[in-house]
């Protein structure tokens, strides 16, 4: 066997439940104690490569700090999304309390799942309508699971399935390359026998004679379908195509178009204070943009973090030269062709160069036939994803379960489209599974990044631990005396750990991270006396 081992440490000096990062010949390696034993993986989360002894050891599984991707220890196996691929594996003994790690030469470091092919004398087809997020997490996990009949991934969109995130963050902002954004090359879709049919738009699907129609003519039968086509965004009452530069920002052309309007000194108008409105703000106003934001809502992304956070997110903008136009409403575009002025309700009226409206998505499920539609246009799946017989639905289009409160929720997450695009892959394969994962979501906007983890769609009380404007804090939403999520910045070890707590049914109540009782990875409550609390 090729390659090195070399003492890495001591035993004795790793508790159980402890990691510690090391270098062996110049790789870096991750050594956990689970026990008795010790394991050796890679260093690195293979979704954006994040230091993953900076996250949390939960028994086996490992929780990367940034956007909590999760593997185990044990053999480096993925076991949430967003990353797709699994950590390096490294041999480990232990001789007279030193640590011996093997660590090959000219490693990877990462590896792809071990994924079967497709056997021509199984005439099965896999259909996944939607090639998001959901729908390539649901298509990977069939060929992990041995799936080996015909799986195929149809789009409307002219691209392999890419990194949608990243459209209104570094990709607008100018950071990332678009070579940088597919999650997969052409090669591994034909490695792995997926085949991804690129712009085609579905007529309808016929779910008794389980047949899908496509606008062109053609059509497909087949076995097991999930729909997986997400959301489409919404556009105000007076917004029509011959405004050339209004733009809506949901695809990867969506922020080319963007893109290509956008300018030094052009003068932007963001039609609502959303995740992707504020991204889109934060993101034009580095290209040098003249950035205005107007919402109905007193703050910033108040519905879903409350008023403090929403206003620090303000600052911060205004800092960097946003101007808001906060409880307005958009009346009216006004212009010969383009667009020239965004008239408000109360009169004013905002110079435009370019306009971009992020107002919310709403589901795209009317082309099904045979199958109820929740009343926002959504599919309502059991805990399994299943809509009905051998049909199956995930991602922003899907109601779901909550696993805690059994309430059916649709969450507009991107991991949380992947692991529900897991989740459904599984039970297509035959593996049945009960959606169980906890949600996550993460936003930067200019230098500051906020992570949340868990769903609270409203809320009796926020309990904030920390300094908001010290950008250093958690704020717990509390429903029906429970803790149902929580948010924070620069505490991504903490927020690691409560995924967990989430996932296992062990957070503490409210009563106990009001009065400290609950000690938060090494007294991180603890060490504030007071808390601020938002009534709301």
């Amino acid at each position: 066997m090729s390659g090195h081992q070399n003492a890495a440490a001591k035993l004795s000096e790793l508790k159980d439940g402890q990691m510690k990062e090391v270098v062996v010949e110049g790789t870096s390696v991750l050594l956990a104690r689970v026990g008795e034993r010790c394991y050796a993986v890679g260093a690195n989360c293979t979704h954006y490569g994040a230091p993953l002894v900076e996250g949390h050891l939960s028994g086996n599984r490992i929780v990367c700090p940034w956007h909590h991707a999760c593997f185990d220890v044990r053999n480096g196996a993925c076991e949430e999304p967003p990353a797709i691929d699994a950590l390096p594996s490294y041999e480990v003994t232990i001789s007279e309390d030193q640590i011996f790690v093997h660590v090959p030469e000219g490693g990877p470091d990462r590896r792809i799942p071990f994924m079967t092919k497709r056997d021509p004398k199984d005439a099965r087809v896999f259909v996944v309508l939607g090639g998001g997020a959901a729908g390539y997490m649901a298509a990977q996990t069939l060929r992990e699971d041995g799936f080996t009949g015909r799986v195929v991934i149809i789009s409307k969109e002219d691209r392999l399935p890419y990194d949608r995130p990243n459209l209104s963050k570094d990709y607008l902002h100018g950071h990332a390359e678009p070579g940088w954004l597919p999650l997969r090359t052409e090669e591994f879709f034909s490695d792995f026998d997926i085949e991804v049919l690129r712009g085609k738009k579905v007529q309808s699907v016929d779910t008794a004679s389980r047949e899908i129609s496509f606008t062109d003519g053609e059509s497909v039968k087949y076995d097991s379908l999930l729909v997986a086509t997400g959301a489409a965004p919404r556009k105000l009452p007076f917004q029509n195509d011959r405004q050339n530069n209004v733009f809506l920002l949901r695809s990867f052309d969506d922020a080319d178009a963007v893109i290509a309007s956008a300018g030094p000194a052009k003068r932007v108008v963001i039609v609502g204070s959303s995740f992707i409105g504020m991204e889109a703000a934060a993101s034009l106003r580095q290209r040098g943009c003249e950035v205005t934001v107007v919402t109905p809502d007193e703050t910033p992304m108040m519905k879903a973090l409350g008023p403090e956070i929403g206003r620090e997110f303000q600052k911060v903008h205004e800092r960097n030269g946003v101007t808001f136009r906060l409880r307005e409403s958009v009346k009216d575009f006004t212009g010969e062709t383009d667009v020239e002025w965004v008239e408000l309700g109360s009169g004013e009226r905002i110079r435009a160069d370019l306009v971009v409206v992020g107002i919310g998505v709403k589901p795209v499920a009317d082309f099904l036939d045979g199958v109820e539609l929740h009343a926002d246009g959504g599919l309502i799946t059991d805990e399994h994803m299943r809509i009905g017989d051998s049909v199956y639905a995930a991602g922003d289009i899907a109601h779901v379960p909550d696993f805690r409160t059994r309430e059916s929720v649709r969450i507009e997450h991107w991991r949380t489209a992947m692991q529900q695009g897991r989740t459904a892959g599984h039970n297509m394969a035959g593996r049945p599974t009960q959606f169980a994962a906890v949600p996550f979501f993460w936003t930067t906007q200019f230098d500051v990044t906020l992570n949340y983890v868990g769903h609270a769609a409203a809320w009796d009380e926020i309990l904030i631990e920390g300094d908001i404007s010290g950008h250093d804090f958690i704020a717990f939403y509390i429903k029906d005396f429970r803790v149902m999520a929580a948010a924070g910045m620069n505490r991504d070890r903490e927020l690691a750990f409560l995924e967990e707590l989430i996932r296992l049914n062990m957070m503490p109540s409210p009563a106990e991270l009001k009065d400290g009782s609950f000690d938060l990875l090494n007294g991180s409550l603890g060490r504030a006396k007071t808390s601020a609390r938002a009534m709301l």
